[in-house]
């Protein structure tokens, strides 16, 4: 029997268009993703990007940081750098903010985590599927200098 092998990339794509709901109400998967590690979230209004990759890595069994924060990605996995990176199969872990950002070495600073889609070489972004980019699960473009890193799960 040929044994199914499923990416977390297939997974998140799954997941596209989700997105949070207008209003005073939360979408419940929303929630579900934030409440998974966390009991103290009881609406989308926070960040929720770290939320959805947990998810994602906890329905495949993968190894997750069980965190709403988003640099706590850079302790998980096996590091990967941008040119050995997999189109989803690798988490890349990015610059929050605007103004100088702390480095890699300071987890608990502002961030944002996804899986990582792919380079586009001429434009200098990084292609992230990810959870919580214009309140929504999308693929989206980020400058390459917002990588903080990129990690393997194993």
């Amino acid at each position: 029997m040929k044994k199914l092998e499923i990416s977390a990339f297939d997974i998140a794509q799954r997941f596209v268009g989700v997105k949070e709901t207008p209003g005073t109400v939360s979408n419940p998967m929303i929630v579900a993703m934030l409440r998974l590690d966390q009991a103290w979230p009881t609406g989308e209004e926070v960040p929720w990007c770290s939320a959805f990759m947990n998810y994602v890595a906890w329905i495949l069994r993968l190894p997750r940081s069980k965190s709403l924060a988003a640099r706590s990605w850079l302790d998980v996995g096996m590091p990967v750098t941008t040119d050995k990176a997999e189109a989803g199969f690798d988490v890349v872990i990015l610059q929050r903010g605007t103004g100088i950002q702390p480095g890699p070495e300071v987890t608990n600073a502002p961030g944002h985590v996804g899986l990582f889609a792919g380079l586009n070489v001429p434009t200098k972004t990084v292609l992230v599927l990810g959870g919580n980019q214009g309140d929504a699960v999308n693929i989206k473009a980020f400058p390459v200098e917002q990588i903080l890193g990129i990690r393997r799960l194993v």
